[in-house]
């Protein structure tokens, strides 16, 4: 059973903002406005953080897209009431809608603040609704939602192989956030193929994990910088 994670090489990444943009339109994430986005209510399953370091006028903007980190200890499951949120096989943290509730619990107990509340329905002025990705389902109000790693994706790359009666191939699942970075700076894949671009990344000596002292041992590996911008 494979184990998808993902490596972020923060030397490629250029904050662009790409993957944030076709994650929305992957994944049907709707917005909620500037009124409602300013009082906390704004849903991004990846955002780019950015962080200035240094003194003027020696000073240099670093970025790092963080995403749900699909932890294999994720603290957001048990805490879940009616196990819509809960862990797959193949090392996903998933989140089951129809048995959402909307406690909010997953969302406080998440160290990297990854999941989102709906407050509302999701609308779209016309002709937008026509771009709608049938392959995911639209969140209503009340439940909450998060990154899958377009799980969508991974689900119809599974089907496929197994009608080809052959393995997912390295590198032939690509989530939107991945396909869309022009700078190559994500890589998604199996964990559990020590072959895997994905694998070799998350032993890289420039590896570390988000908040990793959490214990929350998430699947996502970020690669510090080697340039000076």
């Amino acid at each position: 059973m494979p184990q998808w994670g993902m490596a972020v090489d923060l030397d490629r990444c250029t904050g662009c903002g790409g993957c944030v943009v076709a994650c929305h339109a992957e994944n049907n994430i709707s917005t909620v406005g500037d009124e409602q986005a300013a009082v906390g209510r704004a849903k991004h399953w990846l955002r780019i953080e950015r962080y200035w370091e240094g003194d003027f006028p020696d000073v240099r903007l670093k970025f790092r897209p963080v995403m749900c980190q699909q932890c294999d200890n994720a603290p957001c499951e048990p805490v879940c009431p009616t196990y819509a949120s809960h862990h797959t096989d193949d090392g996903l943290n998933a989140q089951v809608y129809n048995r959402c509730i909307g406690t909010r619990y997953c969302a406080n107990a998440c160290p990297y603040n990854a999941r989102f509340f709906d407050f509302f329905n999701p609308s779209w002025d016309k002709p937008l609704q026509l771009q709608l990705n049938p392959d995911v389902s639209l969140r209503e109000v009340g439940v909450m939602e998060k990154c899958t790693f377009c799980v969508q994706r991974i689900r119809a790359a599974g089907t496929q192989a197994k009608a080809e009666e052959r393995d997912v191939a390295d590198g032939e699942i690509q989530p939107a956030c991945v396909q869309s970075c022009g700078a190559r700076a994500l890589v998604f894949g199996d964990l559990e193929n020590p072959s895997s671009e994905v694998s070799r990344l998350s032993r890289s000596p420039r590896g570390s994990k988000l908040l990793e002292d959490t214990g929350a041992q998430p699947s996502v590996t970020y690669l510090s910088r080697l340039t000076q911008v």
